[in-house]
């Protein structure tokens, strides 16, 4: 069994704009992991491996988050998911599913973020079937872009990869989700519209996340997309995905909600997607009709302004 001193199990709970109150659950030793994202907030992995492995008892782990759930509850405070979202790829756990079900005792949804890689192996979907929410990675459809970016274990395949998170999809009845993460200085050329169109084949997928880098990531170079870029890519997505598309970002607003503050409401929401102009100006009409303080949004550097296809859209600014 791998070392895992000092690691601790349950944290938490923090806040999510996808989950709620999440409580965390860090299966994992620190980078041990089938990637080596450019972006990492973990810095570059220390372990590259996809061989499925023991890193803790599935007693440990329940107990450490029972005690945490304990703890948590004696503090009047709410928990809506138990997330695994480790140091390391989650599934690399040989014991991820006989944990999930051990942890549905405690009565709270269970989720994961996983980055998709080992998904090809029927062992890690039926784990996965364990839980009521799946985040997959789908950083890239072209082989090019996914070695730039996810910097896999060599002997990994993207077209398994791709196929085995479609056979998941038919099989797999709880909320499924994608992330797609963004990042400046890739030449994406129609990478957006390729991704796009596999995320049209995935079934039963409620919301396809487009991200960005908002930590210091793994490698310098890394920052975040421009804004013209960001708005293309949720565009081609939407013309394939409809109303399932949303950013996903550091900005902690509430996204959508109407606190009667223009500029609260402005940031919240195009943190999520972005605003015709058409709509902004409705919206500044909804709340006594001052288009200032639009313009000083953007004048502060908070939202700005981008072209699509002849229109205007109003875009978070998140560089």
């Amino acid at each position: 069994m791998a070392e895992a001193i000092g690691t601790a199990i349950a944290f938490g709970p923090v806040p999510s704009r996808r989950l709620g109150r999440s409580l965390g659950v860090n299966n994992i030793p620190p980078k041990v992991c089938s990637y080596s994202c450019v972006y990492c907030q973990l810095g570059r992995s220390l372990r590259m491996t996809f061989k499925r492995q023991k890193f803790f008892e599935p007693e440990e782990i329940f107990n450490s988050v029972k005690s945490k759930v304990e703890e948590v509850k004696k503090r009047g405070e709410k928990i809506d998911y138990i997330t695994f979202v480790p140091d390391g790829e989650p599934t690399i756990d040989i014991s991820l599913g006989k944990e999930a079900r051990m942890l549905k005792e405690l009565r709270i949804p269970l989720a994961i973020i996983t980055n998709s890689s080992l998904i090809f192996e029927e062992s890690v979907q039926e784990d996965l079937m364990n839980f009521d929410y799946v985040s997959v990675k789908i950083d890239a459809v072209s082989r090019e872009i996914w070695r730039k970016v996810d910097r896999p274990f060599k002997t990994l395949e993207l077209n398994e990869i791709l196929e085995g998170i479609r056979k998941f999809s038919f099989k797999f009845k709880g909320i499924l989700v994608s992330e797609t993460m963004l990042i400046d200085g890739i030449d994406y050329k129609d990478e957006f519209k390729r991704i796009a169109e596999f995320l049209s084949t995935i079934d039963n997928l409620k919301t396809s996340y487009i991200a960005i880098p908002t930590r210091p990531p793994a490698e310098d170079w890394v920052k975040p997309p421009r804004e013209e870029v960001l708005n293309e890519a949720f565009h081609i997505f939407e013309s394939f995905l409809g109303n399932r598309v949303e950013f996903l970002v550091g900005y902690e607003g509430d996204a959508f909600a109407s606190s009667g503050d223009l500029e609260e409401e402005l940031l919240s929401i195009t943190a999520v997607h972005p605003m015709r102009e058409e709509a902004v100006i409705e919206m500044v009409k909804r709340h006594g009709g001052n288009f200032r303080k639009v313009e000083g949004l953007v004048e502060r550097g908070l939202i700005k302004k981008v072209e699509y296809l002849g229109a205007i859209y109003y875009v978070r600014r998140f560089r």
